[in-house]
């Protein structure tokens, strides 16, 4: 341990260890522009200047990368210290005016103008090389550099021309302490909807604020590791030593007793409907962008924003997008009539901006909902009945040139109306989220025409499937909004936890069975039976049976050619017994 003493206050800290680090621990603040503690420090700016005394030798050093010594006498506000840090202070202003951070510690030290003569008022980069050494040092690329010398010297890429080195990760941005770089988008969007994260923006990050578990995840696609091979700052902060570049994906195989489906939904996609917009026109969105863009800890905070960063005078919500619609999906997706409202009421909430609502019919079933409806009236939400036919640009008027024209046709007025925003949201619909007919073919279940899983009976066992141990919850089965998939998820772990505490289950008394003396091995029940409860035994050379996994369907044996495939209870002299009994009778 080495002890020194920092403005008459004594210290122990570990060898190796910078003034600025030792003073920050006695909550001396010494300022400083070009420090980050992920990059080495070399003192470009000169602001950290400290008086240093040690071994009879008093000088003036930089306190961000000096380390301490034995004895070593430190003063962070002397005379000599302060004279010496205006002084860089003015060239820097001189340098760099319009740098916000400049001119705020001028203003610490008193100085209102630099007696240097300034080139560029406009100017905000002070030649610290952060952004250069970040470029270099961290990501990898050296995409940027220093150019020229003397008064002309400053940060460029190569020749001045935009350099193909740059992987566009912004690290220069992020760096830079006094705003000289700024990431802007190449099409002047300020809002980009959909880029929008309800989590931090960063590589690694948790999905949202709310994630449970709370545990982050590296995005390969943007980690500056995975495209360089350098950087690994996070690794290198983590006390925990936690991230490891190196995991791959496992598949782990689990014995289970049951097992609860709940693959959920996904967004229709809204680029299938080429006449709504969608991915053409930045200011239409999804709902699920809007809802990004809404949420309090998103990007924006909560505010209502268009594409050029400024608030929409009026909104349009186009309700049934890709649902009850022949020619993608005709079933309701149930959630879209109310979340359309919810987005109604929020912006009326945030902004003063006209609403306009195109239905087809408010679905609104739920408890509440029906008084939700009508508390929107009365806000002054615009209800249209119709289907919007397009979305674009096409100003036909002075009033609709630079917005947005909904077209659509008001069917309780009988006319086509034309109706210009600022802003499109389309209520998209839900679909299966993965695929579900290969999902179907493993756990043994069924789907129904909408390709989501098909209960066992609608009413009695709308948890269950054909398989037994097999349960659904949530929108796999079907579209449905939040309370409905609470309630069915806890059906379904009640089920499954029932089956769990009894330990055995009840088998099908209606199953099929196999003469073994009839059956010629042609393996064709193999092939058909739905649920694989049919195997061939090579040693036997006949198909067998699994009394546990077969239900009793009769595929097997309607399709038998020597009939040495039969039911039980369900026998051709069975039948044929049943049906002289009713002759005798």
């Amino acid at each position: 341990m080495i002890t020194l003493t920092i403005d008459g206050k004594k210290i122990e800290v570990e060898e190796g260890t910078t003034i600025l680090h030792a003073a920050k621990k006695l909550d001396i603040k010494i300022p400083t522009l070009c420090y980050h503690p992920v990059v080495e420090p070399y003192a470009a700016c000169r602001v950290c200047m400290v008086e240093s005394s040690h071994r009879g030798r008093t000088e003036l050093v930089t306190a961000c990368n000096t380390k301490v010594a034995e004895g070593m006498d430190i003063q962070t506000s002397s005379q000599r210290t302060l004279n010496a840090r205006k002084l860089n202070v003015e060239m820097l202003l001189a340098r760099a005016p319009a740098a916000e951070p400049v001119k705020d510690l001028a203003r610490s030290l008193g100085i209102t103008q630099s007696r240097f003569a300034v080139k560029d008022p406009e100017e905000k980069c002070i030649l610290c090389g952060l952004c250069v050494r970040t470029c270099g040092e961290i990501v990898g690329v050296h995409a940027i550099s220093f150019i020229n010398r003397g008064t002309e010297r400053q940060v460029s890429t190569p020749f001045g021309e935009p350099s193909e080195a740059c992987i566009g990760c912004t690290a220069c941005a992020y760096f830079c302490p006094t705003g000289a770089i700024v990431a802007e988008d190449i099409r002047g969007r300020k809002v980009i909807h959909d880029e929008l994260l309800l989590g931090p923006t960063t590589a690694i990050r948790v999905p949202t604020r709310q994630a449970v578990p709370m545990v982050p995840f590296i995005d390969q696609e943007a980690c500056i590791h995975f495209k360089t091979g350098e950087c690994r700052i996070c690794a290198k902060v983590c006390d925990r030593e936690a991230v490891n570049y190196d995991m791959q994906d496992e598949f782990v195989e689990l014995e289970v007793g049951s097992i609860i489906l709940a693959s959920g939904f996904k967004s229709f996609d809204a680029r299938r409907i080429p006449a709504y917009g969608y991915g053409r026109y930045p200011n239409i969105i999804t709902a699920l962008e809007f809802e990004h863009l809404v949420n309090a800890s998103g990007p924006t905070g909560g505010k209502i924003k268009l594409a050029d960063g400024g608030e929409p005078k009026a909104v349009g919500i186009v309700h049934c997008v890709g649902s009850r619609d022949e020619n993608y999906n005709e079933y309701c997706s149930r959630v879209c009539c109310m979340y359309s409202l919810k987005f109604a009421h929020l912006i009326k909430e945030k902004t003063k901006a006209a609403i306009y609502d195109f239905y087809i019919d408010m679905r609104c079933f739920g408890k509440g909902y029906e008084e939700f409806y009508h508390r929107l009236l009365e806000e002054g939400a615009k209800f249209i009945r119709g289907r919007v036919s397009e979305i674009n640009d096409f100003a036909a008027t002075k009033e609709e040139e630079g917005r947005l024209i909904i077209r659509v046709e008001d069917t309780l007025l009988g006319t086509v109306r034309r109706i210009p925003v600022d802003m499109a949201i389309l209520a998209t619909g839900l679909e299966p989220s993965l695929d579900h007919n290969q999902i179907a073919k493993t756990f043994n279940i069924s789907c129904s025409q909408d390709s989501f899983f098909l209960e066992r009976h609608p009413k009695l066992a709308p948890m269950s499937t054909f398989s037994d141990g097999i349960f659904l919850a949530g929108a796999c089965q079907a579209p449905r909004d939040i309370p409905d998939t609470v309630a069915q998820a806890g059906g379904a772990a009640a089920e499954a936890l029932a089956l769990a505490d009894k330990g055995i289950f009840a088998l099908e008394p209606i199953t099929a069975e196999i003469d073994k003396d009839l059956c010629a091995g042609c393996q064709m029940c193999v092939g058909l039976c739905p649920f694989t409860a049919i195997t061939y035994s090579k040693e036997k050379g006949i198909s067998e049976v699994n009394d546990a996994l077969c239900k009793g369907c009769g595929t097997c044996a309607a399709a038998c050619p020597s009939g040495a495939a039969q039911q039980k209870h369900f026998r051709d002299r069975q039948i044929f017994a049943e049906i002289e009994g009713i002759f005798l009778v």
